[in-house]
């Protein structure tokens, strides 16, 4: 019998679970491993950030869920991955075995990179649903108290998606409160120019987002870096194409809410050979690391390289499509070793589909491949992405307590986009 372990219980890791114990069978053991007790569907976060959405709307305990599929649970912060040992160490000082190893964790929240940045700072975040909640309680001052807004990415950030999401959301709800005209608003990003994403753009983004904020009175900073933030003032250096400081600005705010870079967790990092210099795992073609053959990554986690050089450093986003079919090809590729003794064949794919709340409207796209040049390249708006955006939610949140193995981003989203089908190539 093997012992499959999957640290991280993510919009990754769960449904991992739930595939890897339908593909393996009762004769092998299952076990998640995650430091809460329950899962978050994060990405529902910019909505819990302005009061739209409820703690208990979008979280479920785990193992409840898990143990109907006969997949254990073990709520525990892992401090070591052992990997030569097959082991890892938690953090009260326990051990747990595995024969393989699914690391789904996500990833470290490197505030630490920029002077003042984060919740235990001056900005705040929608990354978790502890810093949403924060944010949450940031907004409620901000609508008592007008002033000021800066909301975008720092840099070496690798997710800009919720960054617009919540610049918009926001925009919305300060709308709703008829205090919009006392607020000025500010994007900051990373980005060469705006609807970049980290992509390199996706068709018209770039037009579309530019016009979207300048529809909504929000000025904007492109290739910025925050040099500090102070209380109530952000420095930023804005460069030019040759990364040169070309202006720097000095913005007053009220309320911030910036990504950080994102960078691996200190447990797998740390593992010598098993991730590049930022902490993400190195894998190959079929997820696996080449390094420990019994290792195999998904998600954020993972190393990507950035679509293009840029001024200021734009890291590549892994979306939930993505990462959906990474989960996949590693429940595939371990029935292929552990049942049929055989060599890992299954691969992800590198599309991209996401779909982006607006407030009251919103923005889908597809690119396929994710880096270009590409075969298919679709972005449009509507609110018609809003309902889809909030129905999708509850699919998803339907999906983890059933335990369905379905691949929802192919069953729901591009339903939802008119799109038939894709190739995993």
């Amino acid at each position: 019998m093997a012992k499959v372990v999957v640290l991280g219980a993510g919009t990754g890791g769960m449904p991992a679970a739930y595939e890897i114990k339908e593909m393996l069978g009762k004769d092998h053991e299952v076990v998640m491993v995650n430091e809460r007790p329950e899962f978050r569907f994060v990405p529902s976060n910019p909505w819990v950030a302005v009061g739209w959405r409820k703690a208990e709307a979008i979280t479920i305990p785990i193992e409840k869920y898990l143990n109907k599929k006969d997949i254990a649970f073990v709520c525990a912060r892992i401090t070591e991955i052992d990997a030569k040992n097959n082991q890892m160490k938690t953090e009260s000082g326990d051990t747990i075995d595995y024969d393989y190893l699914i690391i789904a964790t996500g990833p470290k929240l490197a505030f630490a990179n920029i002077e003042g940045a984060g919740p235990t700072h001056y900005t705040q975040s929608v990354c978790t649903l502890d810093h949403a909640q924060q944010c949450y309680a940031d907004v409620k001052k901000l609508i008592e108290n007008p002033g000021p807004v800066v909301v975008g990415s720092f840099q070496g950030a690798s997710c800009f998606g919720p960054a617009y999401e919540y610049a918009f959301i926001l925009d919305k709800a300060l709308r709703d409160a008829k205090i919009r005209h006392k607020v000025p608003m500010h994007f900051v990003t990373s980005e060469p120019y705006i609807g970049h994403l980290g992509l390199g753009g996706v068709g018209d983004s770039k037009s579309m987002l530019e016009s979207d904020l300048r529809a909504k009175d929000i000025k904007w900073i492109c290739n910025a870096t925050v040099d500090k933030v102070e209380d109530g003032l952000m420095h930023v250096s804005e460069l030019n194409r040759k990364g040169e400081v070309d202006f720097n600005h000095e913005l007053p705010f009220k309320h911030s809410m910036l990504i950080p870079p994102f960078a691996g967790i200190d447990a797998v990092a740390n593992v010598e050979g098993l991730c590049n210099p930022k902490g993400f795992v190195i894998t190959d073609e079929f997820q696996r690391s080449p390094a420990f053959p019994n290792i195999f990554s998904g998600g954020v986690c993972v190393a990507i390289p950035p679509v293009e050089a840029t001024p200021v450093p734009t890291g590549t986003p892994k979306t939930g499509y993505m990462i959906e079919t990474m989960m996949t090809a590693i429940a595939h590729n371990l029935k292929s070793i552990i049942i049929d003794n055989d060599v890992p064949s299954t691969k992800g794919t590198w599309h991209a589909i996401c779909l982006a709340d607006m407030g009251d409207t919103g923005a889908a796209f597809v690119a396929m491949p994710q880096i270009p040049p590409r075969n298919v390249t679709w972005f449009k708006k509507g609110k018609w992405v809003h309902y889809a955006k909030i129905a999708f939610e509850k699919y998803f949140m339907r999906k983890m307590k059933t335990g369905t193995s379905e691949p929802i981003y192919e069953k729901y989203m591009l339903k939802a986009l008119g799109i038939e089908r894709l190739e995993h190539k």
